[in-house]
C-alpha cells in the first residue's frame, strides 16, 4: 500500500473519530489497534503493549501531574487573587490600567497555575465586575483577559510543554525554559496595544480617580502577597535555570512550595487537598493515555514506511525549509480553528518533527513555536475554548462580541510568532544556558 494512503486514511481516521465526540485518548487508542491489527497482525498487539509501557515507564512524565497539582492547589487555594490589589497600586493612572493589571496579573499567574482555563477564569471573575463598573468598552475587558490567559500554555509550569515534549522527544527542561521570554515578550506586546489604544482612543477606558498609596504600602503589600508566590516560581524555573534541579525536582520543589504558602495563608484545608487531588488525577491520567497513543501512532507511522515517504516528498520539494515551517504552522493554525489543542499535537507532532530534524530546525524553538500557535487556537473563532470560557464568565456579552475583543489579539500572538521565526535566540538563549 503506498505510504500516502496509509497516511491519509490514519488522519481520516483520527478526524472522524473526534467529530464523533468519542474521548480523544480512547478515540486515538482504538485507532492505533485497528491500525496495528491490519498492518502487523495479531502478533503486533504484543508489540503496542510494550510500547504503551515504554512511553509511560520514562521519567521525563513525572512532572505532568506534579505541575497540575501545582495548578490546582493554586487554583482552588485562591492565594494569588490577593496580589491583584497589589499589583493594582503600582500602576498608578496609566492609560487602560484595569487592563493592564489583567494583563500583569495573567502573566504572573501563568507562572503559578500553567492551566490556560483556570487563569483565564480566575481573571474573570475578579475584573470583570470592576472593569464594567468603570465603563469599560468589551474590547479592554474580555480582550486583554482573552489575550493573556493563554500564556500559561507556554510559561512554566506548563503541563502541556511537557507533553509536546514527551510526544516530540525533545528536552523537558528545555522547552519549559525556552517559552520564558517569549511569554514575557507577549505580556509586554499586549501591554503596549493596551496603552497606545487607550491613548489614541480614552473613551475605551475612562479614567477614574484611585485613593493614593504610599511607597511603604506598596511595598508591604508586594512582601506579603507578591515574594510568596515569587518564592513558588523560584522554587520551579530558578532552580532549573541555576542547574540545581532537573524539570522533576522541579516540579516537586514547587508543589512543596504552594503546600507551604498555603498552610502560611491558612488555605490548605482537607476540602481542598481532596478537590486538588482528585482534579489532578483525572486530568494527569487523561493526559498520559494521550501521550501513550501518540507514541504509539508515531510508531506505527515510522513502522508502515509513511514517515519515510513523507519525508522524501518534502526532500525533493525545491523550496526554502522556512516556506515549509510556514505551511507547517498554516496547517496547525487551521486545524485550531476547530479542533482541541491535545487532538492537533497527537496528529501534528508525529508527522512534524521527523521533517523539522531532517530541515535542521532547532526542536524546541519549533516546540515553542507550536505552544504559540496552540495558544492563538485557544483563541480563534469559532471555536476557540477560551472564547466560551470567558462566555462563561460573562453571560451578559454576546460570544460575537468576545469574538471581535478577541481578534487584536490573535493579531498580536502572529507577531511574536513571526519576532520568533526571525530571531529564534528569543526561544534558545535560556535553554542554551543549561548546556
Amino acid at each position: 500500500m503506498e505510504w500516502w494512503v496509509v497516511l491519509g486514511s490514519f488522519i481520516l481516521a483520527l478526524l472522524l473519530v473526534l467529530a464523533s465526540g468519542f474521548p480523544i485518548a480512547f478515540g486515538f487508542l482504538m485507532v492505533d489497534l485497528l491500525g496495528v491489527l491490519f498492518f502487523m497482525g495479531p502478533m503486533g498487539l504484543q508489540q503496542m503493549t510494550l510500547q504503551v509501557f515504554s512511553s509511560l515507564a520514562t521519567f521525563s512524565l513525572t512532572p505532568i501531574p506534579l505541575f497540575i497539582l501545582m495548578g490546582e492547589l493554586m487554583f482552588h487555594s485562591g492565594i494569588a487573587n490577593n496580589t491583584i490589589d497589589v499589583i493594582d497600586k503600582w500602576l498608578g493612572r496609566l492609560p487602560g490600567r484595569l487592563s493592564l493589571l489583567a494583563a500583569g496579573t495573567g502573566v504572573l499567574f501563568a507562572a503559578l497555575s500553567g492551566s490556560t482555563l483556570a487563569n483565564t477564569a480566575m481573571l474573570g471573575t475578579v475584573l470583570l465586575p470592576e472593569m464594567k463598573r468603570r465603563g469599560y468598552h468589551t474590547s479592554m475587558t474580555v480582550g486583554p483577559i482573552i489575550g493573556v490567559g493563554g500564556l500559561a500554555m507556554l510559561i512554566p509550569p506548563s503541563s502541556l510543554a511537557v507533553v509536546l515534549a514527551s510526544i516530540g522527544h525533545i528536552s523537558v527542561s528545555k522547552i519549559l525554559v525556552g517559552g520564558v521570554i517569549p511569554g514575557l515578550l507577549l505580556g509586554v506586546l499586549i501591554s503596549i496595544y493596551i496603552i497606545a489604544r487607550c491613548w489614541i482612543n480614552p473613551s475605551l477606558a475612562p479614567r477614574y480617580d484611585v485613593a493614593r498609596s504610599t511607597l511603604r504600602e506598596k511595598i508591604a503589600g508586594t512582601v506579603k502577597y507578591v515574594l510568596p508566590l515569587g518564592f513558588i516560581i523560584f522554587m520551579v524555573l530558578g532552580l532549573m535555570l541555576l542547574g540545581i534541579a532537573t524539570p522533576t525536582e522541579a516540579a516537586s520543589s514547587g508543589t512543596l512550595a504552594t503546600l507551604l504558602v498555603t498552610f502560611i495563608y491558612k488555605r490548605l484545608t482537607w476540602k481542598m487537598i481532596k478537590a486538588s487531588v482528585i482534579g489532578t488525577l483525572e486530568i494527569s491520567i487523561m493526559v498520559l493515555m494521550i501521550v501513550a497513543a501518540s507514541n504509539t501512532f508515531s510508531s506505527l507511522l515510522a513502522f508502515t514506511g509513511a514517515t519515510r515517504g513523507l519525508l522524501g516528498v518534502v526532500e525533493s520539494l525545491n523550496v526554502s525549509p522556512l516556506v515549509i515551517l510556514i505551511c507547517m504552522q498554516l496547517v496547525v493554525f487551521v486545524m485550531g480553528t476547530f479542533m482541541e489543542t491535545i487532538s492537533i499535537m497527537m496528529i501534528c507532532i508525529p508527522i512534524f518533527m521527523p521533517i523539522v530534524k531532517m530541515l535542521g530546525f532547532d526542536p524546541v524553538w519549533f516546540g515553542v513555536l507550536m505552544l504559540i500557535n496552540f495558544e492563538t487556537g485557544f483563541i480563534t473563532p469559532p471555536f476557540g475554548m477560551l472564547l466560551f470560557v470567558m462566555k462563561g464568565v460573562a453571560s451578559e456579552i454576546s460570544i460575537k462580541e468576545i469574538c471581535y475583543a478577541a481578534a487584536p489579539f490573535i493579531v498580536i500572538e502572529l507577531v511574536a510568532m513571526a519576532m520568533i521565526i526571525a530571531w529564534p535566540q528569543l526561544v534558545l538563549w535560556l535553554p542554551g544556558l543549561l548546556g
